[in-house]
């Protein structure tokens, strides 16, 4: 049997002190997390929030879940919404706000994401490189680039990226992943692994 020392002593307490940070870290930071969203919302109107808490915060998520059914299903909700949509992106100042948060937004979310053709890109050519990114403008002819496309390449643990404009044939698709997955992917830093539901991240023992 070994014989414990302070130094091995030492040694597992911290190996298993930082094994339970994996497992807690992640959990703390989502309830965290969770928690900050709920009571910002909920602050809106600070008076309701001290009598009925949370009632805000569903008030909310009720009214624009609401507001998205009205909007795309009955014709007066559209005429509205479009009606908006106008002013704001006519409105001097305001449109340089309400433009790119929209098609933010758009590109994430609703009936026309834009980050669901992801490809591979070659980065460089020697040694070759290749990164994963999200297809976004297949031509670029009406700015004089013929023969190339745009791809939008995430950070890893982030939530920022940059465009790309390459050729064509430095493109290729990706393969046996969904878009979600591959941004999971990309966004881990490649931790994550190919399948949604697969983790190639392992502890050391």
């Amino acid at each position: 049997m070994k014989k414990l020392t302070f130094e091995n002593l030492t040694n597992i307490f911290l190996k298993n002190f930082f094994q339970g940070l994996l497992i807690i870290g992640p959990i703390g930071l989502t309830i965290f997390v969770i928690w900050y969203v709920i009571s910002s919302i909920d602050n809106i109107i600070p008076s309701v929030a001290r009598e009925i808490p949370g009632l805000v915060f569903i008030s909310t998520l009720l009214a624009t879940a609401i507001l998205g059914y009205l909007g795309n299903k009955f014709v007066v909700g559209r005429f509205f919404v479009d009606a908006i949509d106008r002013i704001l992106e006519r409105t001097p100042g305001i449109k340089h706000i309400y433009s790119p948060t929209k098609d933010v937004m758009s590109s994430f979310v609703g009936d026309k994401k834009k980050f669901s053709d992801p490809v591979w890109v070659k980065t460089n050519e020697n040694p070759e490189i290749w990164r994963i990114g999200f297809l976004t403008q297949k031509e670029m002819a009406d700015v004089d680039k013929h023969n190339f496309v745009a791809v939008y390449l995430p950070h890893s643990y982030a939530i920022s990226g940059w465009v790309i404009i390459t050729e064509e044939k430095n493109i290729k698709p990706v393969i046996g992943m969904t878009a979600a997955t591959a941004m999971k992917f990309a966004v881990s830093g490649g931790v994550a692994g190919f399948h949604s539901d697969e983790n190639i991240f392992k502890a050391p023992e």
